[in-house]
């Protein structure tokens, strides 16, 4: 099998990572389906953008491995998952990282005029972000912006968002908050707003906005930005302790496998 495509011609095929379906794409395939999402319009749909944590929270939380599984393409966002791909068989796999993601879709559809709506992020951070992506692209269109509180909206609350976020017009809600939250909130507004597309990129809102720094580029091709990461953020330190040996044992009693469809 040599084609990122199932037979149906339906979408991307799935690499299943510990029963978490993640998408066998690059990124020419992943802007190229955004592109067909936002031409077609019709029913919403969100992207998920994970790594090993991801994985490794939906082996405990069975909701966020259906929510992972019932996107419209889960990337992989972390060199891990693309070793996966590979030994399952998907050569033409490659990391889809979520800042880099974002900044792809927006360069392809800036001449064309696709509209984006930033959600999330601390206070002040949205309204940063747009003006360093308006400088990177002129002719960028976010439409609108909202940082919500730390608490939980209320109904009449989060119903006055989606008003807002429909009364943009925009196509595409770009959701910085951290992991399980924005796959949740997708999950929770996908058909809810008239928006296309929902992506959740997380840290791309703190990264582009120049709030936080990245890994080198090296560090990122060789599987290291966890490195990068906990020497600059100490407290990820239980996080990467746990999860990435157990993911490390596990992946090895559970091979990845390749699916055609959706996991």
């Amino acid at each position: 099998m040599t084609s990122g495509t199932d037979d149906a011609g339906v979408g991307p095929l799935r690499v299943d990572v510990l029963g978490v379906g993640v998408s066998a794409i690059n990124m020419a395939m992943a802007v190229d389906q955004v592109a067909r999402w936002i031409e077609q319009g019709g029913p919403g749909t969100y992207v998920c953008v994970t790594g090993v944590h991801g994985v490794m929270a939906s082996q405990a939380d069975p909701e966020l491995m259906r929510i992972h599984n019932e996107s419209g393409m889960t990337t992989p966002d972390g060199m891990p998952m693309v070793w996966a791909g590979h030994r399952a068989g998907a050569a033409w796999m490659e990391r889809v990282y979520g800042p880099d993601l974002m900044l792809e879709v927006l360069r392809h559809g800036e001449p064309l005029g696709w509209r984006s709506f930033l959600y999330g992020g601390r206070e002040g951070v949205a309204e940063a972000l747009r003006g360093k992506l308006v400088e990177c692209f002129p002719g960028v269109r976010i439409v609108g912006t909202y940082t919500p509180p730390f608490r939980e909206l209320t109904p009449e609350e989060d119903d006055a968002v989606v008003d807002l976020i429909d009364a943009s017009g925009a196509q595409i809600v770009w959701v910085g908050l951290s992991t399980p939250k924005q796959e949740r909130w997708m999950a929770d507004h996908v058909g809810r707003t008239r928006a296309t597309v929902m992506f959740g990129v997380g840290a791309a809102f703190d990264i582009h906005a120049e709030i936080k720094s990245q890994a080198p580029r090296w560090m990122q091709r060789n599987g290291l930005e966890w490195l990068y990461r906990l020497l600059h953020e100490p407290r990820l330190l239980t996080r990467y302790a746990t999860s990435n040996p157990a993911f490390v044992w596990k992946i090895l009693r559970r091979p990845p496998q390749l699916h055609r469809g959706r996991t």
